[in-house]
C-alpha cells in the first residue's frame, strides 16, 4: 500500500505478536501495517464516504467520486456542486458535509498538529459538521498515525474482539479487554479488523 508507516509500527508488531489473544492473528497477517497518505482532506472525505456502509460499497462510491472530481481537493469539490457529488452514490447529508469541509478547509487543516494531543485533535475535528467521534478516531489512526487509539464506536472492533472473547458482550467489556494492548491499541485495531475482512482497511 502507498503511504507512510508510523515509526512505532515494528515495536507494536513485536508487542502484539507476544499477546496470547491477538498473537496468532498478528502472525497470520504479518508485519505490514497501517499507513498514512498524508492528505488530511482526502482521508476525511474518504471516511465520510465510508460512514455506516460496507467497505465494498464505500470503495465503489469513492471510485466514482474520484472520477467525478479528478482529484479530491477542496478546490475541486468547490468547482462542482452538492447535487453532482451526491450523484456519485452519496446521501445528500454526506454530500453537504463534504462541501462544507471544502468551504472551511483553511480552518480545518491549518493547525499545529504536532503540538496537539489526541484529545485536542479530536475536539477540533468534531467541531465540523459530518465529523463525529468515530470519524475523528479514524483520522487519529489513519492520518495522524497516533499509536494508542481504539474506537469503541466501531462495530468491526467490537465484533473482532468478540471473535477472540465471545463473552465480551458490551462495549465496556471490549474496552476493558483492549486495555491489554496499550500502548499500541491502534495496531491492535488494525489486526482486529483483519479477523473480519482480510483486506486491509484504508482511508
Amino acid at each position: 500500500m502507498a503511504g507512510r508507516m508510523p515509526n512505532w509500527w515494528n515495536d507494536a508488531h513485536a508487542f502484539l505478536l507476544d499477546d496470547e489473544l491477538l498473537g496468532p492473528v498478528v502472525e497470520r497477517y504479518g508485519p505490514e501495517g497501517i499507513t498514512s497518505r498524508d492528505n488530511l482532506f482526502q482521508t476525511l472525505v474518504r471516511s465520510i464516504v465510508g460512514q455506516q456502509i460496507s467497505v465494498t460499497a464505500a470503495d465503489a462510491i469513492w471510485g466514482r467520486l474520484c472520477l467525478h472530481l479528478g482529484e479530491v481537493t477542496p478546490e475541486h469539490v468547490l468547482a462542482t456542486d452538492q447535487e453532482s457529488i451526491a450523484s456519485c452514490g452519496l446521501t445528500r447529508p454526506k454530500a453537504s458535509y463534504i462541501f462544507g469541509l471544502a468551504q472551511d478547509a483553511d480552518r480545518l487543516m491549518k493547525q499545529p498538529w504536532h503540538q496537539m494531543t489526541d484529545q485536542e485533535i479530536q475536539k477540533h475535528l468534531v467541531s465540523f459538521r459530518g465529523i463525529g467521534p468515530w470519524t475523528a478516531e479514524m483520522m487519529l489512526m489513519f492520518h495522524f498515525l497516533r499509536q494508542d487509539i481504539f474506537s469503541l464506536g466501531d462495530i468491526g472492533l467490537i465484533r473482532g474482539t468478540q471473535r477472540l472473547i465471545p463473552e465480551a458482550e458490551t462495549k465496556e467489556q471490549v474496552g476493558a479487554i483492549a486495555e491489554r494492548w496499550k500502548p499500541y491499541r491502534t495496531a491492535a485495531a488494525w489486526y482486529l479488523w483483519r479477523i473480519l475482512d482480510p483486506v486491509p482497511v484504508e482511508y
